[in-house]
């Protein structure tokens, strides 16, 4: 029997927006990321008699399809493997919608491609080869916090574990106010993001605000990583105001939902927010104030759904 691979998604908390080169997809900066627990995709390989691309249950065509074998093809040159594929994926993150689904979704493929032919890699090895299928799957390897280092090429752009069990109280409030697939993808935005005049300057800021996030989680400072990711997801969306054309993934939920975290904050209940390609909004909050921040959203927002994750593992076999 085939074995399933799991695969937990991760939310960067120091962006990763933007690739240097496009077919090995190295990042134009570093970033930090949250391995969480509550999302995640379930992935096993089996022999075929043809290529099948099946995501909850249900055979896929198109597109979505065409990425996974796309992708399987390059790890099966690279190891110099051959076979027709059946991939069964169970996606527990809402697709396309900046929750990072890509994240789980690739990482779970790689080590489920690994566990078919009975490739041993290290963790590091398995974050490049995750790489290769989405940028931010090279993290999703691993637990708790991760790094992906940009590096310059195929061998030295690859994430490791800053620390995969983490004594920090952090919990990530995951505020899903539209789970529909976004109109414009990751890697169109990333592409259009760059006509930024301050594209360029965010890129400089990279290496001194990873740091900065470095030093607050061996600190166990939340108040200094709350902030410093709430302000990089600020650049990231201000470049994308600012590309030529200008284009936004927030909508005016999205807004209405920045504007209640800073209200929060000034009634001293401290928490922050952090949003990816997508109208989503992620709130960093500590535990005393989870119920809180529930509670007001609710309140603000008719039939939302708020998944409280905290930090998750790395990737594992579960058979």
């Amino acid at each position: 029997m085939e074995k399933t691979v799991r695969a937990h998604t991760n939310i960067a908390l120091i962006k990763y927006w933007g690739k240097a080169d496009s077919g090995l997809r190295l990042p134009l900066m570093s970033s930090l990321s949250m391995t969480i627990d509550k999302f995640y995709t379930d992935t096993k390989i089996s022999d075929s008699t043809e290529n099948q691309f099946w995501l909850n249950g249900v055979k896929q065509n198109g597109p979505s399809s065409n990425r996974v074998f796309s992708f399987l093809k390059i790890l099966q040159s690279k190891f110099a493997v051959t076979g027709k594929l059946k991939v069964e994926s169970y996606n527990h993150v809402p697709t396309a919608a900046g929750l990072a689904s890509s994240s789980s979704a690739f990482a779970a493929l790689a080590g489920a491609f690994c566990v078919h032919y009975g490739i041993n890699l290290s963790p590091v090895e398995l974050s490049r080869l995750a790489r290769l299928g989405s940028g931010s799957a090279s993290r999703s390897i691993y637990g708790g916090f991760a790094i992906w280092q940009k590096g310059n090429d195929d061998e030295s752009s690859y994430a490791y574990a800053l620390d995969e069990k983490p004594d920090v109280d952090l919990q990530l409030l995951v505020v899903e106010l539209n789970n529909r697939q976004k109109d414009l993808s990751s890697t169109q935005g990333m592409k259009q993001a760059q006509t930024s005049p301050f594209f360029m300057p965010w890129i400089a800021r990279n290496q001194i605000e990873l740091e900065q996030m470095i030093n607050a989680i061996k600190a166990n400072d939340f108040s200094t990583i709350g902030s410093l990711a709430e302000l990089n997801a600020c650049e990231m969306h201000a470049v994308n105001l600012t590309a030529q054309p200008g284009f936004t993934y927030f909508e005016p939920a999205t807004i209405k939902a920045i504007k209640l975290v800073a209200d929060l904050r000034r009634l001293g209940i401290e928490c922050y927010f952090t949003i990816d390609a997508g109208p989503n909004i992620k709130i960093l909050s500590q535990l005393k104030n989870v119920k809180d921040i529930t509670n007001r959203f609710v309140s603000e927002f008719h039939n939302v759904n708020i998944i409280n994750a905290s930090f998750g593992p790395g990737i594992s076999c579960l058979n």
